[in-house]
């Protein structure tokens, strides 16, 4: 892969996970039980609130250091499809002066779309047990 394309990935993969890490901490530090009945008010169970939190929290973080990236970047994605469809798409793309709009959900998504089909090597913690790995074959 050419240099500037991983700079970019990584780039990429260090905002969406932070990003992420920031709503999860969010989520925990605001009050995870005000967190869960907002879920059970748009019908979705209250555990999903607490799953959502730590996918967000630790899930964010191993983006960053590049631990898991594909895998992580599908659940963002599910996270951030199923806000669209029950939250955010009844709202226009930029909101208005009473809601924000849309806009931060589809990035994310799309972002989460393209890290989880491409990945991010370039400073990647999981490579050092890759290359380690095919270093033993």
């Amino acid at each position: 892969m050419k240099l500037n394309v991983s700079i970019g990935l990584l780039l990429l993969r260090v905002v969406l996970g932070l990003t992420f890490a920031i709503h999860g901490f969010l989520k925990f530090s605001g009050g995870i039980d005000q967190v869960s009945g907002w879920f059970q008010s748009i019908h979705l169970p209250g555990f999903t609130a607490y799953l959502v939190a730590v996918i967000e929290l630790v899930g964010g973080v191993a983006v960053i250091l590049g631990l898991g990236t594909r895998f992580i970047s599908a659940l963002f994605f599910i996270i951030m499809a199923v806000a669209l469809i029950k939250v955010k798409l009844a709202l226009s793309f930029a909101g208005s002066g009473e809601a924000a709009g849309y806009e931060l959900e589809l990035v994310l998504l799309f972002l989460s779309a393209g890290l989880s089909f491409s990945g991010s090597p370039l400073l990647a913690v999981e490579r050092l047990f890759l290359d380690s790995a095919s270093d033993e074959r």
